[in-house]
């Protein structure tokens, strides 16, 4: 039975990763949040401070590419995408919110890396706050996870 060899907190357990995070400044007090969240829960998940690395990026629609920086690299055994999106009274919201999505989902399959994305799309700031936290740690654990379930298929 495929992953029977491994708990679920085995495959928590970042003590060997290394990490790729690119995260978005528009919208910074919410970016940095989820930056905050989840920068701590890879430290709590064992990744060293050292085997993280952060980047920053003008907005949502730079992360793709910052992301697919790190990827040819090969350095890395997950990577995030932060950000945040907030509908406005334009299409540009939508504009944004699947390209960007598209991108980083595009990036993930065609390098086989796994990538946590966590850029939050909400209609409004009150959710983008009430989001921000969980997502960052989120999307933590779901790099870290992810990175040993594709270890397993290898």
């Amino acid at each position: 039975m495929f992953g029977a060899d491994k708990g679920s907190t085995d495959l928590l357990d970042g003590k060997k990763m290394a990490v790729g995070i690119v995260q978005a400044r528009f919208n910074e007090p919410i970016t940095n949040a989820l930056f905050e969240a989840c920068h701590a829960e890879l430290l709590a998940l064992g990744v060293q401070e050292k085997n993280i690395t952060h980047i920053k990026v003008p907005g949502a629609l730079e992360v793709p590419v910052a992301l697919q920086a790190l990827a040819e690299r090969d350095d890395f055994d997950a990577l995030i995408a932060l950000g945040c999106i907030i509908r406005g009274e334009t299409y540009h919201f939508e504009l944004v919110a699947n390209e960007s999505g598209a991108g980083v989902t595009r990036l993930s399959l065609d390098y086989q890396i796994p990538i946590a994305n966590a850029i939050l799309t909400t209609e409004n700031l009150a959710q983008a706050v009430a989001r921000q936290v969980d997502k960052g740690r989120d999307a933590a654990r779901v790099a870290v996870e992810m990175a040993h379930v594709l270890e397993q298929i290898a």
